[in-house]
This record gives structure tokens, sequence and C-alpha cells, in this order.
């Protein structure tokens, strides 16, 4: 007789064909929509608008469009209009089915395949508007086309009835109106300012065409609103636009457009005062935000024709070494677009591209333009030599400096600073270190801390603001050094995030405007020189409560203004209710009672606080120092009960250009933002 176990294995052992799946027509999208379109988060929702507005932009590309709009409409629903020939309507010889239906509802169906409809396209894969059909609820497809106006509506996917002519009109184009489905996304909210970006960002990268977005959602704060774009200027125009608030260090925006085997190659750039560098690649008008192969053949042309430049001008001196890409890349803001017929992108959310020829293509078409503009433009080429000689000196200087602190380190047994609490687990993965602002707050925080896995580096005062300091001038100043010490995982290039001692750094400043300063100056050092830590989502920032509020024995905590009106709300009827109860057994009137037990529950103010309900004392906390190790503990550092934020990187480009403004060395764009969001700000403590 067999036994149990051996049935078990009899039974798993029958594994045929009745177990193999086979999913049809849109059905792979809806089961794993990840494949398609990276997430079903913020990110994918988004990218289903991009996916439509692509196919409108590949019609541009081929001559055929000149105006687009994109409307946002109530109940979450999309509308893309372009004026280009029109998707085709009549029936396709292989599915038997209009031509119109097959694109919809067919995966890899398209006109991007044969070569004859696009030269280039975006949308190479041919799975953009079939995609975003099988994650709808809802959508329609509008065509006028050879003076008939066709229609055909479909529910996730699934066509509801054949193609029909409704109807005669003039001019030809497509109308695509999809809503996405909230079986597949749990939050469905566009959002406006991401929307506009990426129109933007489109129509500088194609020259000549309007594009026009509108809000008609209901019930959206920029509702009614309404942006028209077009630039013709293109991409030299997209530069001056990225360095809107930052100092050029030449007056002419370098500029060429130019075919190389087939492929259309498109570069324009501008050296800035600024520290960092703003690369934007394209291929065919898709961003690809980790490059790949035109932005490497870029990249080797700039450093080859810049130091054979220096050189020869007497920038670089006969015994300095040659300028490598880190110094020439300093300061540049440069948009790389290549168009080509046949392009190898790295996933269908098209991240990187991989073409081989797209890097002689882009080296080519650059060199000989880049090197007539500096021959051409001396003053330009002065002031761009200037700038990647000083970045080499302050990159050697840098290095040294670097070297002394790791090199200091080492010989020290890796010395960790004298301020920093260490903890005693050595489990990177179970270690945090909270770094905070003065010796008071960091003595309360020592008292406070669970020991065995956190850790506490104060620092005095504010750091140097690392965006108007280059790195050797940074490495000089101690509370850098005790902070690199600590992290244990060297810094900038050198950065390596295995040996980081701590996977929760936490940033804990006062809920003041000084400790507003050192968060933003902390968190311009990590985002310039400790990225992937950002990247790791090891970055937080404490939340500590800004109000603490007493009745008698009775405590409780607000960590904004919003829940302190809330819970002063509850607890007053809370007092009320009891004081109704007591009422009704003594015989009194509820006035009587609650006047009984205000006057022997008040406590009196604590120190900078105000009374401002009877019975009630609130105490608004300015900084930590005013807690002490049992309330910081419970409030801030306790895992089970404290509110932290973890830093990200939706957007860097944005990121960037925020710090750029509010750390930067130009006073008027500071100035603007800051008249532009004072009405936002409350409760402003000076």
């Amino acid at each position: 007789m067999a036994s149990k176990d051996s049935d078990k294995d009899k039974k798993g052992s029958d594994y045929g064909a009745k177990d193999i799946f086979v999913l049809e027509g849109l059905e792979p999208v809806r089961k794993r929509p990840g494949m398609y379109i990276g997430s079903t988060g913020p990110d994918g929702l988004h990218h289903l608008i991009w996916e439509i507005v692509d196919n409108a932009i590949d019609e541009a590309m081929a001559g055929h469009a000149k105006n687009i709009s994109l409307t946002l409409l109530p109940k979450n629903r999309v509308k893309v209009t372009d004026d280009g020939r029109g998707i085709p309507v009549d029936v396709h010889k292989q599915t038997k089915k209009s031509a119109l239906e097959t694109i919809m509802t067919t995966l890899h169906a398209g006109g991007k395949f044969g070569g004859g409809a696009y030269k280039v396209s975006g949308g190479l894969h041919g799975v953009g508007a079939s995609v975003v059909n099988a994650l709808s609820v809802y959508m329609k497809a509008e065509v006028c086309k050879d003076g008939g106006l066709y229609v055909q509506e479909y529910e996730r996917g699934k066509p509801k009835a054949a193609v029909k002519k409704i109807g005669k009109c003039g001019a030809s184009g497509t109308t695509v109106t999809f809503e996405p489905d909230p079986q597949i996304f749990s939050e469905i909210s566009f959002n406006w300012k991401r929307v506009l970006d990426r129109v933007r960002q489109q129509v500088y990268l194609t020259k000549g065409i309007k594009m026009v977005v509108h809000d008609e959602r209901e019930s959206s704060s920029t509702s009614g609103e309404s942006y028209g774009f077009y630039f013709e200027g293109g991409i030299a125009s997209y530069v001056k636009y990225l360095n809107r608030d930052i100092t050029p260090q030449h007056e002419n925006i370098f500029y060429v457009q130019k075919e190389v085997n087939g492929i259309l190659v498109e570069i324009a750039l501008q050296y800035t005062d600024d520290l960092q560098a703003r690369e934007m690649s394209f291929a065919n008008n898709i961003h690809t935000p980790e490059g790949g192969m035109h932005l490497t053949g870029f990249r080797t042309a700039l450093t080859r024709i810049l130091n054979d430049y220096a050189r020869k001008n007497n920038y670089l001196k006969q015994d300095e070494e040659n300028l490598i890409g880190e110094d020439v890349r300093e300061g540049l803001t440069a948009v790389i677009s290549v168009k080509l017929a046949e392009t190898q992108f790295e996933g269908q959310t098209k991240s990187k591209l991989g073409n081989p020829e797209a890097r002689g293509a882009t080296e080519t078409g650059f060199s000989d333009a880049f090197q007539a503009f500096l021959e051409e433009h001396p003053q330009d080429a002065r002031g761009i030599c200037e700038q990647v000689v000083l970045a080499s000196k302050a990159r050697r200087a840098a290095k040294a400096a670097k070297d002394t602190i790791l090199r200091k380190g080492l010989l020290e047994g890796l010395a960790l600073p004298g301020k920093l609490a260490d903890c005693q687990s050595k489990d990177a993965t179970q270690s945090e270190i909270f770094i905070v602002e003065g010796d008071s707050a960091g003595g309360s925080a020592k008292q406070a801390r669970d020991r065995r896995f956190q850790a506490i580096l104060p620092l005095r005062g504010k750091i140097l603001n690392v965006e108007r300091a280059r790195l050797d001038k940074m490495l000089a100043s101690k509370e850098v050094k005790a902070l690199i010490i600590a992290l244990g995982a060297a810094i900038a290039d050198e950065f390596n995030i295995d040996k980081l001692r701590y996977h929760k750094i936490v940033i804990m400043t006062d809920a003041d405007v000084d400790g507003a300063h050192i968060r933003t100056l902390l968190l311009t050092l990590f985002y310039r020189y400790f990225r992937p830590a950002i990247d790791a989502g090891f970055l937080y920032i404490a939340q500590p409560p800004l109000y603490k509020v007493s009745r008698a024995k009775e405590s409780h905590y607000a960590y904004t203004e919003a829940e302190k009106d809330k819970l002063l709300k509850e607890l007053q009827a809370r007092k009320e209710e009891r004081a109704a109860k007591s009422a009704a057994k003594k015989g009194k009137d509820v006035e009587d009672v609650v006047d009984e037990e205000a006057s022997a529950s008040e406590v009196g103010e604590e120190a900078g606080a105000e009374t401002s309900t009877k019975g009630f004392t609130i105490q608004r906390y300015k900084g930590l120092g005013e807690m002490n190790p049992g309330q910081l503990w419970e409030t801030t550092m306790d895992p089970a009960r404290r509110m932290m934020l973890q830093v990200n990187i939706q957007d860097a480009a944005a990121a960037d250009h925020i710090f750029d403004i509010l750390m930067g060395s130009e006073v008027a764009p500071r100035k603007l933002f800051i008249q532009g969001h004072a009405r936002a700000v409350k409760n402003l403590d000076v």
C-alpha cells in the first residue's frame, strides 16, 4: 500500500499539457502589466498617456502632423488628438478585421515594422495602443480618414462592436480616449505638473509642432488650466530652459543637426558655473535616462576635442595630465537626440539605447561641428576651457583630500569620530544613525536612544553649503569629514554602498527655520555626494512632534497644526461627555461640572507653552533640546511609535533644479521662488 508521501509525489509529478496555459489576445498584458508599463503605480499610470502621445509624436516626426492636443477629462479619462494621417481603417488581409481594430487589440501590430509608414518612431515595439487598451476599463478610437469618421469602442481590450463609419469629416487625424482600469491601478490620479513637463520636453524635441494641454477635471485644483507649447529653436531652446536659473559660462549655445549613415543626430550644449552636469539623452524622442550608445559617443568626442583644443591653445600645459570625462562634464548642460529606423531599447520602458551604430554616428556628427564652434567662437571656447581646466585641478585636489581622509582613517584603524556615539550592532541592516543638530539635542538623543542599534552623530552648527563649494573645499569641513568617516563608505565616485555602516540614516533637526536650513544643507550633501544611499531608500527625515497637549495626567503629541486642532476637539468632546455623565449623577448643570474639573486639572503653562483651551496646556516644541530623553524616545526615536519620512527622488531633474534655486549662488531665482510660495507657508518661526 502506497504511503501518503508517495501519493503526493505521484500527484506532483503528473505534469502535462493540461498544466500549460495559453494567454490569448491582450490577456498577457492584464496578467503581467509591469512587463509592459514598468509598474502599476504612478509611473505606470502616466506611462499610458506617454504611449498614446508617442504615437501622435511619431506622426509629427514623420512629417504628417503639426498639432496635438492632450486633455485630462472627468472620471479619470484622457483624450489625445492629432491631425496626422489617421489610423488605417480598411480590412487587414492577415487578421480579416479592420486595421484599426487590429492595432488596438493585437500586440506587436502597427506601422512601425515594415519601414514604409515610419522612418523613425518612438513606439518601436508596436504594443503601445494595445497595451493602453488592455489596461483601460474604457477606450474609444475616433479616426478621420478619406472624408469619413470611423469609431470603435473597447472594454478592457475587447471591442464592444465592429468599427463603424458614423459620418463625414474634413481633415484627417486620430483621437484616442481612455480610462485606466481600477482593477489594475489601485490609485488613479494624474499629476498635472508631470504631464506638462513631459509635453514640454516632447515639443522641444520636435521642432515645428504645437501641442496644447487642457485640464477639464472637475475636482482638480488645476481645473480649467490650459497650456500651449511651441518651440522654434528645438533642443537649443531646451538647453536655454534647463539653464534658466544658472549663470552660463559662455554666451552662444552650441547646436548641430546632421544626418550620418541614415541616423539623424541633434545636439545642443552650454556650460554653466554649476558644479553638476545635466545630460539629457533621447532616441526617437524617447528619454533614455540610463543613456546608451548615443551618450557614450557624445562623451567620447567631447573629451577628445576639448583635450586637443586645450593643448593646442595652451590652456593645458605640457606637464599637466589630460582632462577626463568628469572634468569636461562639470557644469555641462547638454541635450543629445538621435533618430534612427531600427532602435534597440532595453525593455519596453526604453531606458537605454543599445544600437552600436548610434555611437559612431553621434561621435562623427558632433565632432566636426563642435571643433568648428570652438574655432569660430574663441570667447566661448575660452569660457569652456577655463571651466574644464579648473574642474580638473579641483578634481585632483579633491582626490588628494579624499585620500588623506581615507588613508588617515585606515592608519588609525578606521577610528570613528569622537563625537559619534556608535551603536553596539555591527549589522548594517539593523543599525541606524541619527544626524542631530547641536550638542544639546545630541546629548538628549544619546540618553534617549537604544544603544543596541541606534547611533548618534551631533553636528555643530550649519555644515558647508556643498551646492556652492567644490569637493576639495567641502572635505576641509570637520563636520563633513566626521560624517564621511562615520558612514564608512567613502564619498562621491568612490562611495561604496556595500560598506555603509547603517541602513537607516536619519536627519533629525529642530522644527524651526534654522532646523529646516540645516536639513536642506544635509539633503543637498546627500543628493550630490551620497546619491546611492537615497536611491537605496536609506535616507530618512525624523518627524518630532510640534505640540504636546496636556490635561491633568494625560498627555498627547501632535505632529502637525491640523493634528493639534483635531486633537483639541476630540479631547474637548471627551471632557464634555464625561462632564455630562458626572452632572447627571450629581444632579448639577454641565457647565458647573466643567468649571470644577477645569480648575482641578489645570497644570499651568510649561516653558514656551500657552493655555489655549481651559483645562488644557499646549506646549510648542521649537527644539529637540526642549524634550527630555523619555519624550524624545517616545515621540521620535522609538521604532514602534515614531514617524519618519523616507527620502526618494521621483524626478531627479526637478530635484536638481530646486537645489540649484534654493542653494545656488544666484539670488534672483531664489527670491522669485520665495515670493511664489510665500502664501503656502504657515506658522513661520523667525
